[in-house]
């Protein structure tokens, strides 16, 4: 409210020049008053001031509300973005969404800030000076605005074109990014193919396809502000031509025709500024569009809300899951898959690639819903149980596990946030982890780069570990913990792994059997399918899918 009083006081003051230029011409110079020039003078520099002080007010309180806008904006859509279902991101590439909370959130920016205060100005300015237009000659005002109608017909087409046009150079620039994204993030799979030139390329489309859709809309909108502009000009001189006979025919004095071109000439610049203020709306009108999809998109799994069991013992029942990813929903993943799992107990899932293994432990953690069957624990569908809480409960070691590009001491934390520095050393200890973090020589505060690339797979391996051990999770998930580790750190991290799971209900995902001999119990999964369970020692006495893995594992050794 205050931004557009102090927009109204700059604007009406603006008003006050071509009537005071007016008055010189026709009383001041006709009576040869200097002081009455020296008056009108001091007048308009006091004006002036006023005016510039109100300016300036107006554009702080505009841009400052603008931006607290956008920043809210922004916020909304990553809070947004971060309660979506796992499933959207495997339909989504991470550019595409990055680029809508940097580019789209940019381009609102501009026109919520800068450009609605712009906007405002203009239109104050437009309607002040037709309304002292026609006080001053409504014969030479109607002229001027003869031209108004077509060029509203016009921005409104044009808007519209506009508006389609940037929503396609917003998603082409959305590709764009992600080629960038992609080839930044893998740059030294890049690197060790040599596949830089490839990447360059890739990356060079992708920005011509968005540089052909914006050359395109700069080609609209330069032929709508030409003709716009040159209507408005026209005007301009017609309202010349018209009103000088009127002063040579005594019906109109030279200063009220002094005052009606400047009044003219301040209408035409606010209607041409409106113009070009036009395009950047439909251009934000694009972008908006794109970010509010994703603001007022409903998860398919929400990522709260539900029960929260008072205890949980860790019994874990599939019954009869059928499951197909949503990015291949004629692909069955899981075929009417039946698992238990007590409290305490530890199963082993092992099985060819593709077999459904890591479907269930995103499963399990309610990353994915069945479409078929239910997930229950401890006696309650996991639909029923919040999905905040159910997380809370699984420790997940996975077999490349994700680290954060913060210190060590950070990425341990994030297994529970307000955990001090003396709990996070334990659980590193516990880890096996505390040894080589003591020798960095920054200790717990080095910063391991992005995805933890500054440390070795094993040191990885173990920082995840004590990160779970901190979470100190009823149920744990050990995703090809240990495949890609050598055998000096695979001991350290299966003996951090062993102390981990001792009283925790246990679920074992392996290629590699030696890691899996101590289960309680050993499923085998085949195209989708448990076609073998039961122990090692009893699954090698038969003549099935698990001894033909291990022969096949003890062969290739």
């Amino acid at each position: 409210m205050g931004g557009i009083v102090f927009l109204l006081i700059a604007s009406g003051l603006m008003m006050v020049y071509p009537r005071a230029i007016g008055d010189i011409i026709d009383q001041v110079l006709k009576s040869g008053d200097r002081s009455r020039i020296d008056r009108i003078a001091l007048i308009m520099a006091a004006v002036s001031v006023a005016q510039g002080v109100a300016m300036a007010v107006r554009y702080y309180l505009f841009t400052t509300a603008g931006e607290r806008v956008v920043t809210r904006l922004r916020q909304q859509l990553f809070s947004s973005l971060m309660a979506q279902e796992v499933g959207f991101f495997d339909e989504r590439r991470t550019g595409e969404l990055t680029n809508r909370l940097a580019s789209d959130t940019a381009v609102l920016q501009n026109a919520v800030s800068v450009n609605i205060s712009m906007g405002l100005r203009n239109a104050a300015q437009a309607l002040g000076g037709i309304a002292l237009l026609l006080y001053t000659s409504p014969v030479l005002t109607g002229l001027m605005l003869a031209i108004v109608p077509a060029v509203a017909v016009g921005a409104v087409t044009y808007g519209r074109r506009v508006r389609g046009l940037s929503k396609k150079t917003q998603d082409a620039l959305a590709a764009a990014n992600t080629v960038a994204e992609e080839s930044l993030s893998g740059i030294r799979t890049v690197r060790s193919f040599a596949a830089e030139r490839h990447e360059v390329e890739r990356y060079r489309s992708a920005t011509e396809r968005a540089y052909d859709i914006t050359r395109h809309r700069v080609m609209q909108s330069s032929i709508f502000m030409t003709v716009a502009s040159s209507a408005s000009m026209s005007a301009v001189a017609v309202v010349l031509w018209y009103g000088g006979r009127l002063v040579l025919d005594g019906r109109m004095t030279a200063g009220d025709l002094a005052s009606f071109l400047m009044y003219s000439m301040m209408v035409a610049f606010a209607l041409g500024a409106l113009t070009d203020l036009w395009a950047d709306f439909m251009r934000a009108a694009g972008a908006a569009e794109r970010v509010f999809e994703l603001i007022d998109r409903k998860p398919a799994i929400p990522s709260e809300g539900g029960e929260r069991l008072a205890s949980v013992q860790g019994r874990v029942e599939f019954q009869q899951v059928r499951f197909a990813y949503p990015t291949r929903p004629d692909v069955p993943v899981l075929q009417g898959i039946d698992l238990k799992l007590d409290a305490g107990e530890v199963v082993a899932i092992v099985g060819p690639s593709g077999a459904g293994k890591s479907t269930i432990a995103g499963l399990l953690a309610r990353m994915y819903d069945p479409q078929g069957g239910s997930v229950v624990l401890d006696g309650r569908p996991l639909g029923a149980l919040d999905p905040e809480w159910l997380r809370q409960q699984i420790g997940t070691v996975a077999q490349e596990p994700m680290l954060f590009a913060t210190s060590i001491s950070d990425n341990i934390r994030y297994g529970r946030m307000d955990a001090t520095d003396a709990e996070v050393e334990a659980a590193a200890r516990a880890a096996n982890a505390h040894e080589f973090i003591s020798r960095f020589p920054e200790g717990y505060h080095t910063l391991v780069g992005e995805r933890g690339v500054q440390l070795s797979g094993g040191q990885k391996q173990r920082i995840a570990i004590a990160r779970a051990v901190l979470k100190n999770p009823r149920l744990l998930v050990l995703d090809e913990a240990t495949s890609a580790l050598d055998a000096e750190s695979e001991h350290l991290v299966q003996e951090a792994l062993d102390r981990l799971m001792k009283g925790r209900s246990t679920i074992i995902i392996a290629h590699r059997l030696s890691t899996v001999i101590g289960a309680d119990r050993v499923l085998v999964l085949e195209g989708g399918k448990v076609v073998q369970s039961g122990n090692h020692a009893a699954l090698m006495g038969q003549d099935g899918l698990y001894r033909r893995l291990v022969e096949r594992q003890f062969v290739a050794a």
